[in-house]
C-alpha cells in the first residue's frame, strides 16, 4: 500500500499536500509519531478523516484563514496547519525561528490568521513584547501537544492572546477537543483505569505494519488513548496525564505530571519535567528535572502547599535547558536516559 509521507522541508510539504488534497484518489498519510513516551509508530490516516477535523476546527473557532507555520510539517500538528490553511484558500506562511512578529508581517492579506503552537513555544514567546503583538493578532493560538500551564495561559489572555488549548493525537488526525470540548462529531468517554476514548470522523485507519497494534488501540471503533483523565462538573475534558505517568513510591501513587506542572507554576523556575527512576529502598524514586534558580528545600514546601507532601520529589537536578524533539515536546526519553 501507498501512502504520502509529508516532508519535514515546508515548503516541500506545502507542495506536497496541496496536491493530495486536489487529487481524485489519494494515498492515505503516514505521520511518524514523535516517539516522546516510547517507540515512534506509524500512523495511517485517510483523507476523510484530515478534512473532518479542518471543517471540525472551522466550525468551532468561528472562522478560517491563513495559517502560521510554527511546527514541524512532517508531524501531525504541522500538516494540520498547512490543510487548514490550503482549504480556506491560503497558503501557510512559514514562521522561522519562532519569530512570529516578523512571519505576520509578511502576510498583507484581510483575512483572520491563526497559528499553532506547543506549551514550550508559548512559554518561550510570552516574554516577548513584539511577539505577543503579533499573536494577540491572530483570531486564535491553538496550543497543544502537552499540557497548558495555566499561568502561561493567564499571563497570554492577559495581553490580549485568544488562546485555545487543543487536545488529539496523530491517531485522532491532531487536535480533537478544545477546551475540553470535543469537536462536532468527536465523542469522547473515560474508560477502565480512567484512560481516555475517542471516537469519531477524524479516526486514523490503522497501524502501518502493526495490525496487532491496531487491533489493541482501536475497540469497537473506539481509540484508546495512552492518557488519564475525568469529565469535569462542566462536562469538559481534564487530561491527567499519560496512564503510565503515575509513580508508585513506598508505596504511594504520585501522579508525576501533576507534580511538574506544580513545580513550573513556580516563579523561579523556567521549566521542570519529573519522571520516575528505580530506586532499590523505594521501589521507585521522584526526581525533577529543573531549569531554574531555587533551593530543593523551597520546592519540595512549594509542592506541599497543594499536594500531598509525599508527591514532592526526592531528587532534584538542574539544567539549562531540557532537550526538546523536532515538534518542540519535551523529550521525556532523553531525560530518562540521562537519570
Amino acid at each position: 500500500m501507498s501512502f504520502l509521507r509529508p516532508s519535514d522541508e515546508p515548503s516541500v510539504a506545502i507542495r506536497q499536500l496541496s496536491r493530495w488534497l486536489e487529487a481524485d484518489a489519494p494515498p492515505p498519510l503516514l505521520i511518524e509519531t514523535s516517539g516522546s513516551t516510547g517507540r515512534p509508530k506509524g500512523v495511517v490516516i485517510p483523507r476523510r478523516a484530515v478534512l473532518a477535523s479542518v471543517e471540525a476546527s472551522a466550525r468551532r473557532l468561528g472562522a478560517s484563514g491563513r495559517w502560521m507555520l510554527a511546527l514541524p510539517s512532517s508531524y501531525v500538528a504541522g500538516v494540520q496547519v498547512i490543510v487548514r490553511s490550503l482549504v480556506a484558500g491560503h497558503e501557510p506562511v512559514v514562521v522561522d525561528g519562532l519569530d512570529v512578529g516578523r512571519a505576520a508581517a509578511t502576510d498583507h492579506t484581510d483575512v483572520p490568521t491563526f497559528v499553532s503552537l506547543v506549551p514550550t513555544q508559548l512559554h518561550r514567546i510570552i516574554g516577548n513584547p513584539e511577539q505577543v503583538a503579533a499573536l494577540a493578532r491572530c483570531h486564535a493560538v491553538l496550543v497543544g501537544g502537552g499540557g497548558l500551564d495555566p499561568e502561561v495561559r493567564r499571563r497570554a489572555e492577559d495581553l490580549g492572546v485568544r488562546v485555545v488549548a487543543t487536545y488529539g493525537s496523530s491517531e485522532t488526525s491532531g487536535g480533537c477537543v478544545y477546551d475540553g470540548v470535543p469537536l462536532d462529531g468527536v465523542a469522547v468517554t473515560i474508560g477502565a483505569e480512567g484512560r481516555i476514548r475517542i471516537a469519531g470522523p477524524t479516526l486514523f485507519s490503522h497501524y502501518a505494519d502493526d495490525p496487532s497494534l491496531t487491533a489493541e488501540s482501536v475497540v469497537d471503533g473506539w481509540f484508546l488513548t495512552s492518557d488519564a483523565g475525568r469529565i469535569d462538573e462542566d462536562g469538559r475534558l481534564q487530561v491527567l496525564g499519560r496512564i503510565d505517568d503515575v509513580v508508585v513510591s513506598g508505596g504511594v501513587k504520585i501522579p508525576v505530571a501533576a507534580v511538574a506542572r506544580r513545580l513550573r507554576q513556580h516563579l523561579l523556575v523556567e521549566d521542570a519535567e519529573v519522571l520516575g527512576v528505580p530506586d532499590p529502598e523505594w521501589g521507585q524514586r521522584v526526581v525533577a528535572v529543573v531549569v531554574g534558580n531555587v533551593r530543593e528545600g523551597e520546592l519540595r514546601d512549594w509542592v506541599s502547599l497543594e499536594q500531598p507532601r509525599s508527591w514532592a520529589p526526592r531528587e532534584f537536578r538542574w539544567v539549562d535547558s531540557l532537550p526538546l524533539l523536532p515538534n518542540g515536546k519535551v523529550d521525556r526519553q532523553a531525560i530518562r536516559a540521562a537519570l
